[in-house]
C-alpha cells in the first residue's frame, strides 16, 4: 500500500468517491499567519461573538480545531469577514494558550468537566447574607475551583441590611481573601458598584453566584446598558431582547480598563475534575510542610505531617483547618 508524505503534489492527493464532487483531502493545514486577534465575548449554539479591535464579530469554529472548543475569555485568531456587518461570519482558526481556566462539573460524580471561563484573573463569588441564606460549602467549592484554575478569589457579600457579615467573614479570615460588603440600598443606588469596581480595574473578573443573591443587579450596575454596544450582535444571535445570563457574557468595565464576565446562576458546583493535591498550592505557608507527608496523603489523616508542621510553629492552626475544610468540600452533602 502506498504511503503519502506530508508534502504531496496534485497527483498524490486522494479523493473520496461519491455522487457529488468532493474536495481533495490533505494533511497540510494553513498557518493563518495573517489572522486577526480577538477575544470571545459569548457563545451561543455554535456561534461565537468575538471582539476584534472595537468590533463585535460573529464567528464559528474551524473544523480543523476538532473537538477543541472556545469559551468566553479565550484569545483567538480569526479569518474571513471581520467587518462586523450584519449577516457576516468569520472563522476561528486558532485558540491561544490559556493563562487560567474556571472549570466545573455537574456534580462530584460527573467525569466530564466544563470550562466556564478562560483567561480570567479573578473570581468574584457573590453571596447574600440573608434571603437566601449563605451557603458556605458552595463558597468553599468556588474557592477550590478558583485556586485550582489559577484565579484569585474575591468575596462580594450582599444584603448586609438583613444580616451582619461578621460570622461569615470569620470563616474566611485566615485565607486572607479580599471582600466587599454591600446592602440592598447600595445595590440599587450604585454605591455598591463603585466599591466593587475598585477591585476590578485592569483585571478580567468572572462573577458567580446562585439565584437571588443580587449578582445580575450588580453586574448591570458595573456595566450599564449603553456599554453593551460591543455585544450588540448577541441579541441577533440568540433572538432575545435582553441577555438573561443563560450563558457566560464578557462586558467591558465602565470607568476603568477591565472586563466583567457574567456567568449563569449555579445551584451546585461539582469538583470531580479537581485533584485534591493541587489545593495545597493556595496555602504556601503549609505547602512546605507536606514534604514529610506519606505518599498520596490526603492532608486529613493521622500520619499527615502538617499537624507536626503547625505544632512546631511554622503555620497557624486555623490555616490548616481552612485547608481541610476546603478539601472536604469534595465530599457532597445533602442540600449542597
Amino acid at each position: 500500500m502506498r504511503r503519502y508524505g506530508k508534502h504531496t503534489d496534485e497527483d498524490d492527493i486522494r479523493t473520496r468517491p461519491g455522487r457529488r464532487n468532493t474536495r481533495p483531502r490533505t494533511n497540510i493545514r494553513p498557518k493563518h499567519e495573517d489572522a486577526a486577534e480577538g477575544m470571545v465575548l459569548t457563545v451561543d449554539r455554535g456561534r461565537l461573538t468575538c471582539l476584534v479591535e472595537d468590533r463585535a464579530i460573529i464567528a464559528m469554529k474551524a473544523r480543523e480545531l476538532g473537538r477543541k472548543a472556545a469559551v468566553v475569555g479565550d484569545r483567538v485568531a480569526l479569518v474571513g469577514d471581520l467587518s462586523g456587518k450584519k449577516d457576516t461570519l468569520a472563522r476561528i482558526v486558532r485558540i491561544e494558550e490559556r493563562s487560567s481556566v474556571l472549570r466545573r462539573t455537574a456534580d462530584d460524580d460527573d467525569p466530564f468537566e466544563r470550562v466556564v471561563v478562560a483567561n480570567a484573573d479573578q473570581l468574584a463569588i457573590v453571596t447574600a447574607l440573608a434571603d437566601p441564606e449563605p451557603r458556605p460549602r458552595l463558597i468553599d467549592r468556588c474557592l477550590v475551583a478558583a485556586f485550582d484554575g489559577g484565579l484569585e478569589p474575591l468575596l462580594v457579600l450582599t444584603k448586609s441590611d438583613l444580616a451582619p457579615p461578621d460570622k461569615l467573614l470569620e470563616l474566611y479570615g485566615d485565607l486572607d481573601i479580599p471582600y466587599v460588603v454591600t446592602s440592598r440600598e447600595e445595590l440599587e443606588n450604585g454605591d455598591a458598584a463603585g466599591r466593587v469596581r475598585e477591585h476590578l480595574a485592569d483585571r478580567v473578573t468572572a462573577f458567580v453566584g446562585h439565584s437571588g443573591v443580587g449578582k445580575t443587579t450588580l453586574v448591570n450596575a458595573l456595566v450599564p446598558e449603553e456599554r453593551r454596544r460591543l455585544t450588540g450582535h448577541v441579541n441577533a444571535v440568540t433572538g432575545r431582547g435582553r441577555h438573561t445570563t443563560t450563558s457566560a457574557l464578557a462586558l467591558p468595565l465602565l470607568g476603568a480598563d477591565g472586563w466583567v464576565i457574567d456567568t449563569p446562576g449555579v445551584r451546585s458546583f461539582g469538583l470531580a475534575h479537581v485533584d485534591p493535591s493541587r489545593v495545597i498550592h493556595a496555602f504556601p505557608d503549609l505547602e512546605a510542610g507536606t514534604e514529610s507527608c506519606p505518599r498520596a496523603c490526603s492532608h486529613d489523616e493521622p500520619d499527615c505531617a502538617l499537624d507536626a508542621w503547625v505544632a512546631e510553629g511554622h503555620a497557624d492552626a486555623d490555616r490548616l483547618y481552612s485547608l481541610r475544610r476546603l478539601l472536604a468540600t469534595r465530599e457532597p452533602t445533602e442540600g449542597d
